[in-house]
């Protein structure tokens, strides 16, 4: 009787959930609150569930921690949380994130420019870039320690590639009778690369920085397994884990999702500020 009551009252809340965010999303489907309200009250009533649920089956915590329980880790730890934050984000992911990129997109610009490197160096880059990670992450922290700076090297090695690629993908993008047009006008190669071609290769370039955002938050983490001072989200996740304190290894991951998020969230505002022009970002708004 008191399992059916309990399948019951879960089929009950089901419905109400969906019945709610189908609503909201009607509403103001392409307001804000269709746009981020939408969102919330999914993420609201996944809470909600998580919570039902592990109670109401007695989950154990090492194997499924209460929202409840991660949130108190996340109150009490906060301190060593923004610490972790600090080590991984602000220091491994960023810096490594921008020193990668800008390494391939000018690299991908010299190869455009030079078919020499284009025939020596693509290869050499597409053939770095499967190594997997957990065979540099090690080697970067033979070279350069403990710190991040190992860390930063792993994501600069995993963001590379995908910009190299992105970046000559997007260079060739413009036409030949736009080239033609900004040679009618005397431009040479790196006014027409400035006027023409970089600004066509801008999707593509925020396509790689996106893709790149989320992989250098997993490098980073992944990286910090190999090898750590006592901070950093990776180190708190593996020395956790290894204590069972579940709480604290689920708080330490939703804080590097909030980051990943957040950063993949910043760089898809600036792309649309940055590439207004481009087709889809004038369809969507029309």
């Amino acid at each position: 009787m008191n399992d059916a009551l309990l399948f019951a009252g879960l089929a009950l809340l089901l419905v109400v959930a969906v019945v709610s965010v189908r609503a909201l999303a009607m509403r103001d489907a392409q307001g804000v609150v269709g746009r981020f309200g939408t969102p919330l009250l999914f993420g609201a009533w996944v809470l909600v569930f998580w919570q039902v649920l592990t109670q109401a089956f007695d989950v154990p915590q090492v194997l499924l921690p209460a929202p409840t329980l991660v949130g108190h880790s996340l109150v009490t730890s906060f301190g060593v949380l923004v610490s972790d934050f600090e080590q991984t984000v602000l220091h491994s992911v960023l810096i490594g994130l921008v020193a990668g990129c800008t390494l391939g997109f000018v690299v991908g610009v010299l190869i455009d420019r030079s078919p020499f490197l284009q025939r020596g160096l693509l290869p050499v880059a597409a053939l770095a870039s499967t190594v997997p990670l957990v065979g540099i992450a090690p080697i970067m922290v033979m070279w350069f320690g403990f710190d991040w700076h190992s860390k930063a090297a792993v994501v600069v090695v995993m963001t590379f590639f995908p910009m190299l690629v992105n970046t000559l993908a997007g260079l060739a993008e413009s036409g030949h009778m736009e080239r033609d047009l900004m040679r009618s006008y005397g431009a040479g190669y790196w006014r027409t690369l400035v006027s023409l071609r970089i600004p066509v290769a801008l999707p593509f370039v925020f396509n790689a920085l996106k893709i790149n955002s989320t992989l250098a938050m997993i490098g980073a983490i992944v990286a910090e397994f190999f090898g750590s001072p006592t901070s950093g989200l990776g180190f708190r996740i593996s020395t956790e884990a290894a204590r069972l304190n579940m709480g604290l290894v689920w708080a330490a991951i939703l804080v590097a999702a909030l980051a990943g998020s957040l950063l993949y969230g910043l760089l898809g505002w600036i792309e649309r500020r940055a590439t207004f022009w481009h087709p889809s970002f004038r369809s969507a708004a029309g």
